[in-house]
């Protein structure tokens, strides 16, 4: 009975540290696809002249969840609930970045891009566009150091948790 507990705490263990390194890799992957979403709203608003709600439609049909998730409910909010598109961008962040695995620092730098958007002429916005993608472009750089710094630790830490635990408890 023992061995079966101690062998149930090491796959917890181990299961819960591979989870927390998917975390860490799924980051970089979301935050691509979310300069991929940028970039296709950019072109969608400056040369295909496309209203934005219209926009954000067309790149949630586009893009892999959790970030379609983001642009379906800001178009949603944006036809639906008539709100500016600063109020329904906020929202939508608010709303799903908790699906997410990215940081408070990639919230941050959605939420001012966000504070932008149909504020200023198209030269303007496209202006806040490049400096959003740049920004998100020194997250994911980051995002990947970190993940090829940490991945395989937390791995090994989650199997060696593990293993103490069971090494204490006999």
């Amino acid at each position: 009975m023992k061995l079966i507990g101690a062998v149930i705490i090491i796959l917890v263990t181990t299961w819960i540290g591979f989870e927390l390194a998917k975390r860490l890799s799924e980051r970089p992957r979301q935050l691509r696809q979310l300069k991929v979403a940028i970039q296709s709203l950019e072109a969608e608003i400056m040369y295909g002249l496309t209203p934005l709600a219209e926009a954000s439609d067309h790149i949630a049909k586009q893009m892999p969840k959790p970030i379609s998730y983001f642009f379906e409910h800001f178009a949603d909010r944006l036809i639906h609930k008539q709100e500016t598109a600063f109020e329904a961008w906020e929202e939508s962040l608010k709303e799903t970045w908790h699906l997410t695995s990215m940081l408070e620092s990639e919230r941050e730098v959605m939420m001012q891009f966000g504070s932008t958007l149909g504020q200023h002429d198209r030269e303007q916005q496209q202006k806040q566009i490049k400096l959003t993608l740049s920004h998100l472009e020194r997250e994911e750089s980051e995002a990947k150091d970190r993940q090829h710094r940490y991945e395989r630790m937390i791995k090994s830490l989650g199997f060696l948790t593990g293993l103490l635990i069971v090494i204490l408890m006999l």
